[in-house]
């Protein structure tokens, strides 16, 4: 299904500005505890304490899903590898998808319900369902023509970025949308919703309403953001700005 291009402003307020120093901002909790990476190492700060992790035996972190604090996973591609740590950064449990009885040669992973993963084959380029508890995968969608640039999920759909199209999956294997992919450089999701980026320039998708909205922004530069329940966090490689995102 494509999606047409339903363009108007929307206004986002300025809520607050904090200094971050780091090479990557992953996003912000509800709990307002923030996510970053710098030196290869994850941290995660919150009011009273900083705890981190890393492990630089597997190289450096190619993504980071914050969507269930309690269940972070820490994708490290280059090894084709999945650390999943607890609330302190504490690790859980590791996924070796070299290792396991059903070899997948992955090029993005992120948390799907319960005990699954979604993964995307590199190999048969299929995104999968990896439950690790049980040790089975089941194929969700067709092969894809293209590299996957970013994959970003909750527990009930998967988005998947490519050079032309975004589109997105339940966990039933159904293409439940697919979006042209408008020259979009970055995606972050919330509820089904989508916040993409195209040069510095910030559009909201509406998959139910099937509307793209255009977002009045402030002249800062974009370099990392991500999409919470009420507000919109952006990282400009010196601070991250909270605003409010106004329907």
């Amino acid at each position: 299904m494509l999606l047409p291009l339903l363009v108007f402003s929307q206004e986002i307020t300025l809520v607050e500005t904090s200094y971050l120093d780091a090479e990557k901002f992953i996003g912000i909790d509800f709990h307002d505890n923030s996510y970053y990476i710098k030196d290869q190492i994850l941290f995660k700060k919150t009011n009273h304490s900083v705890f981190n992790f890393k492990d630089f035996q597997l190289g450096e972190i190619y993504s980071v899903d914050i969507s269930n604090p309690m269940n972070i996973a820490v994708y490290y591609q280059d090894f084709n590898v999945v650390v999943l740590l607890d609330n302190k950064l504490s690790e859980i449990e590791r996924i070796n998808f070299n290792a396991i009885y059903e070899f997948i040669n992955t090029s993005q992973v992120s948390i799907a319900a319960n005990t699954s993963l979604w993964a995307f084959n590199l190999d048969s380029q299929q995104l999968e369902l990896y439950n690790y508890r049980n040790q089975n995968k089941t194929i969700v969608s067709q092969p894809l023509n293209g590299e996957v640039i970013q994959q970003v999920s909750n527990i009930n759909y998967c988005f998947l970025m490519t050079e032309k199209y975004i589109r997105a999956y339940n966990i039933y294997g159904s293409l439940i949308i697919e979006i042209p992919n408008e020259g979009y450089q970055k995606i972050s999701q919330i509820n089904e919703n989508l916040i993409v980026k195209k040069d510095n320039n910030l559009y909201y998708i509406n998959i139910e309403t099937q509307e793209t909205s255009k977002i009045k922004s402030p002249e800062i530069s974009i370099k990392d953001l991500q999409l919470t329940q009420e507000f919109l966090y952006i990282y400009d490689g010196n601070k991250v700005s909270k605003f409010k995102l106004t329907f």
